[in-house]
């Protein structure tokens, strides 16, 4: 901070850094533990894939379809599950949630066939709806929008640490097979679910719903931070206040939620079926885990650091559109490395690296979009409909998969909706500059 700053301002800088810092501290930490835990229950699969689709029978068409029924399931619910947090207030609606998928996740051990397999995914899905959105809307709580690109990054970083440690975990779980009469993929299951359980237990107690909640902060941060988050609510937003239906059908959220399709699909897709990519090179189950670890924990590295970048520099588009373009052009060039398991590694590590980058800059522009009154709605329904397309493009992956005998041929869905989304975001943005100069322009 220059010395030269007036004495009341120094005081205003001293209060923000340090509620920032304490909300900080107080919140991210237990909510990135949450949602590894949600995103390690939710793409296990794909490592109980490499033994259970034999013992349960299941082609690869059937475990894209079952992939594809919990997307299904968390479209349904999505909205609904985030209104319900606005009523009841985020501290128990969280704890629900987790609670639901953790007993779900650890249930699907004793899955006996393609359906009950199904049905598993389904109700994992059912569960489990709402907790993203909820803690995106969670998180507009308590952090002014110039803090929201590198703390949604940081939030999200648990993504791809979940496949980072989560893959030699699970690899390592596949091992246990036969120990209590139960097969490795089921230990798995078992394992890996009933965290989500206990931390659904601890967020009644470490989660408070408002600022005004927090004793842990002090008069003048709470003050602060409510005044400013305030102010940000009165700033006209492009979605107002609007009904419900007009909210889930507005131009800006479609197109938002077309804009995070391709990354929500990536992420996804790549998590549950990149274990069965690497190990087509004939790698062992333990190999494949290591391997599968390596894109993921730098792109982990990297994401930081871009949301850092995009909150730095206060711009959205480019930090949004540059990343995903990366992820497209790197996932259609592994059509030229079905031989080269190194280079395919590379591409895989690039796309990933693209993918997870944007995450943080996009969801910062998504919720200067949003009005307070429309957010709880709008965000659920940006990412309710970027799981539409997950949902097409996981199942179609198995499909394709099954009819082709290739992985890139199959990864061809994936570069169409980044493509996609590229081309949108910078459409978006040529309109708000459209908009812009016509608002500065004389009447």
């Amino acid at each position: 901070m220059p010395a030269n700053l007036p004495e009341a301002d120094l005081r205003d800088h001293s209060i923000e850094h340090g509620a920032m810092r304490k909300v900080g501290w107080r919140l991210v930490p237990f909510l990135m533990l949450c949602y590894f835990i949600a995103y390690v229950d939710r793409v296990n699969a794909g490592f109980a894939a490499l033994t259970m689709n034999k013992d349960l029978g299941l082609s690869q068409a059937a475990f894209g379809l079952g992939a594809g029924l919990f997307y299904i399931a968390y479209i349904l619910f999505e909205v609904p599950s985030n209104l319900a947090m606005e009523k009841v207030g985020a501290r128990l609606w969280i704890a629900r949630i987790m609670i639901s998928w953790g007993i779900v996740g650890a249930a699907t051990a004793f899955v006996v066939g393609p359906y009950s397999f199904y049905a598993s995914r389904f109700l994992l899905g059912a569960g489990e709806a709402g907790f993203f959105p909820g803690v995106i809307l969670y998180l507009t709580y308590w952090f002014p929008k110039a803090y929201r690109a590198r703390i949604v990054a940081v939030f999200m970083v648990a993504i791809p640490l979940s496949s980072f440690f989560g893959s030699p975990i699970s690899a390592g779980l596949l091992e246990l097979e036969g120990v209590g009469g139960l097969h490795g993929w089921q230990w798995l299951f078992i394992v890996e679910g009933v965290p989500a359980a206990l931390l659904g237990v601890g967020a009644l107690f470490l989660l408070p719903d408002r600022p005004a909640d927090a004793r842990w902060l002090t008069g003048q941060q709470r003050d602060w931070l409510e005044g400013t988050l305030a102010a940000e609510r009165a700033v006209a937003k492009p979605v107002g206040h609007m009904p419900l239906w007009k909210t889930l059908s507005n131009k800006y959220v479609w197109a938002l939620g077309l804009i995070y399709c391709g990354s929500s699909a990536t992420s996804n897709a790549l998590s549950l079926w990149q274990p069965q990519i690497l190990k087509s090179f004939g790698l062992s189950n333990f190999e494949t885990g290591l391997m599968n670890m390596i894109p993921f924990g730098i792109a982990a590295a990297l994401m930081i650091m871009w949301g850092r970048r995009a909150d730095k520099s206060g711009e959205r588009i480019w930090n949004t559109a540059l990343p995903l373009a990366l992820t497209a052009i790197c996932l259609a060039a592994t059509l030229l490395t079905t031989n080269s398991l190194v280079a395919t590694m590379m591409l895989l590590t690039f796309a990933l690296i693209g993918n997870y980058a944007i995450k943080g800059p996009f969801w910062a522009l998504s919720t200067e979009f949003l009005s307070a009154s429309t957010a709880a709605a709008g965000i659920a329904a940006i990412n309710t409909i970027s799981h539409i397309g997950t949902s097409g493009a996981t199942t179609l992956l198995g499909v394709i998969k099954d009819k082709t005998g290739s992985f890139p041929i199959a990864l061809l869905p994936l570069v169409a909706l980044t493509a996609a989304g590229t081309i949108t975001v910078l459409l978006l943005g040529r309109q708000q500059q459209n908009a812009a100069a016509a608002a500065a322009s004389p009447a």
